[in-house]
């Protein structure tokens, strides 16, 4: 019998500054900031299913992710995309296929956007 759960319940992105960047999240997806960072270098962003747990432990030039390791859903994906312009968000690509977009957080990790 397999001890582990089939589901993924957080992911790990490396930061460079804890405090920077949880703003920055917390504004890019609309959530109320805390001040709760664990161990001084753990930030955690709860979402439907899934936490964002960002971490400056891990952060290194060499863990920034250059490939989208999961993507932020939208059942608008023209809506979205505008939203991350006026955010100021780099954005790394147009729609692509009528379906997702990727873009840069402040540390340089690649993230997606994609369309439900």
């Amino acid at each position: 019998m397999n001890p582990l759960n089939n589901r993924i319940t957080a992911v790990f992105i490396p930061v460079k500054n804890i405090e920077k960047a949880s703003d920055w999240y917390c504004d890019l997806l609309d959530k109320e900031p805390h001040d709760d960072f664990p161990g001084g270098h753990l930030y955690v962003i709860e979402l439907d299913g899934l936490n964002v747990v960002l971490d400056s432990k891990i952060y290194r030039e060499e863990t920034i992710l250059k490939t989208p390791a999961f993507h932020f859903d939208t059942d608008n994906i023209e809506v979205a995309y505008q939203y991350m312009e006026s955010k100021g968000v780099e954005l790394l690509s147009t729609i692509q296929f009528g379906h997702f977009f990727t873009f840069k957080d402040l540390d340089g990790n690649h993230m997606m956007v994609c369309k439900r």
